[in-house]
């Protein structure tokens, strides 16, 4: 089963590791990446496209050209994932909150990639416990805190 991952990013060109970023993405196919340029001012749009085009069949790129907020990116990313494939599961990574509380790209990336079918399970969990089905954006959920349920749930011994 796939899954969907939005990826916000926001002047983060010396965040984003192009090589390693693209080996884990070959490496993994079961995810599908909206990457969002919220309108960044340095080159972190160029890397972005320069990673949809060696890897262009799993991944996309929006860009937002006027700043917009954490829920207006995630939006605008959601919108374009729910329009163009068919994922039942898309989770969004914010990288400035995500650096922020010192977690690198790199190892987001990886826990992602290692753990895919442990975030799909621990979502189904939750939708299973919703009383009130949720709305189309309200289904998109945090990966940094999935990763964290993932890591308590498994006592796994993960770099988050």
């Amino acid at each position: 089963m796939k899954i969907g991952i939005i990826i916000i990013f926001n002047n983060n060109e010396e965040q984003i590791e192009k090589r390693f970023f693209m080996e884990q993405i070959n490496a993994c196919d079961t995810i599908e990446l909206c990457l969002v340029d919220n309108n960044s001012k340095d080159q972190t749009l160029q890397l972005l496209q320069d990673i949809k085009e060696a890897c262009p069949a799993r991944v996309s790129v929006v860009e937002i050209k006027k700043y917009s907020s954490e829920d207006a990116a995630k939006k605008a990313g959601a919108r374009y994932m729910f329009n163009q494939f068919d994922l039942k599961h898309i989770g969004f990574i914010n990288v400035n909150a995500a650096h922020q509380k010192s977690e690198t790209l790199n190892m987001l990336i990886e826990s992602i990639c290692k753990n895919h079918e442990s975030i799909i399970d621990v979502n189904l969990r939750i939708i299973e416990n919703q009383e009130i089905k949720q709305t189309l954006f309200k289904n998109v959920f945090s990966v940094v805190d999935y990763l964290k349920k993932v890591k308590t749930n498994n006592n796994l011994n993960l770099s988050i």
